[in-house]
């Protein structure tokens, strides 16, 4: 299975960005759905962005227009990058990778977790 490692969190003030990294093994990264969930204080864990093989991408309404997820095959990595972040976004964002066969999902790998702190 694929090892996921997620970087690039911290603290930064309300309207500035942060862009994320997720750094995987990568023996099927290229074929495989990436994607970005959140968990916040008290709150459900919750998809952030999503990113197929093919490039198509999904968003959670509450990042649109914001937040944009990428993926660079040749560097078994994806990424999340955060713009005019706000307060609420602050929660610990995990990076997934989903690889789906004929016979339905093969694996699920999440990584442990980038804290993400907007101050305002």
């Amino acid at each position: 299975q694929v090892q996921l490692v997620e970087s690039g969190g911290g603290l930064v003030q309300a309207g500035g960005s942060l862009r994320l990294s997720c750094a995987g093994s990568g023996a099927m990264f290229s074929i495989a759905t990436m994607a970005w969930y959140r968990q916040a204080p008290g709150k459900q864990r919750e998809l952030v962005a999503r990113i197929f093989m093919g490039g198509t991408t999904n968003y959670a309404d509450s990042v649109k227009g914001r937040f944009t997820i990428s993926r660079d095959n040749a560097k078994n990595t994806a990424y999340l990058e955060m713009n005019s972040l706000k307060p609420e976004d602050t929660a610990v964002y995990f990076c997934t990778i989903r690889v789906v066969g004929t016979s339905g999902t093969l694996f699920t790998s999440w990584g442990q977790g980038t804290q993400v702190t907007v101050s305002s």
